[in-house]
């Protein structure tokens, strides 16, 4: 057997007690604050998240997970209302303008012949209100090719709307 397997194998080790030792202490403390369905998916993202991290370094892993788990809730509950907020602009714009649903389904079009990549940075940082630096980190890219994507975006933008 390598090195390299036996780390491998050791840290899978180390999760698989991590998670056993406190998943159902996480779950609890998270069904008091999201219900148990959604507190069973932040459990799960919470030990995805914590992958890269040497396990043996951390010192109070109660207290760890806890703030990953925390954290995690409230990075969905600002997304949600990031999109409640941009639902709510859009409706004000569609019943104000002559034909309603006209600019959404342009905007719409124009997204879907927009390539995957600069589609996803210009939707994160348009519709989700990701700032550069969050999706660089998100998507772990550099913020220049988060800028370089933005910036094809809007000029496939401004094409196809002939701007």
């Amino acid at each position: 057997m390598s090195d390299v397997e036996q780390i491998e194998r050791g840290a899978t080790a180390s999760l698989n007690s991590l998670y056993r030792h406190y998943s159902s202490w996480l779950q609890r403390r998270l069904r008091i604050r999201v219900g148990a369905d959604e507190a069973d998916d932040v459990v799960q993202e919470t030990y995805l998240r914590i992958i890269p991290y040497a396990l043996e370094d951390i010192r109070h892993p109660k207290a760890f997970l806890l703030r990953i788990a925390l954290n995690l809730v409230q990075d969905e509950r600002r997304r949600l209302g990031r999109r409640r907020d941009l639902m709510d602009t859009t409706a004000i714009t569609a019943s104000n303008s002559a034909e309603p649903g006209l600019d959404a389904l342009e905007l719409k079009q124009i997204l879907q012949t927009m390539a995957p990549a600069q589609r996803d940075v210009f939707v994160l940082s348009r519709f989700d209100g990701m700032s550069y630096a969050e999706i660089a980190a998100a998507h772990g890219i550099s913020l220049a090719t988060v800028e370089r994507r933005m910036a094809k975006a809007i000029e496939h933008c401004m094409k196809h709307l002939d701007l």
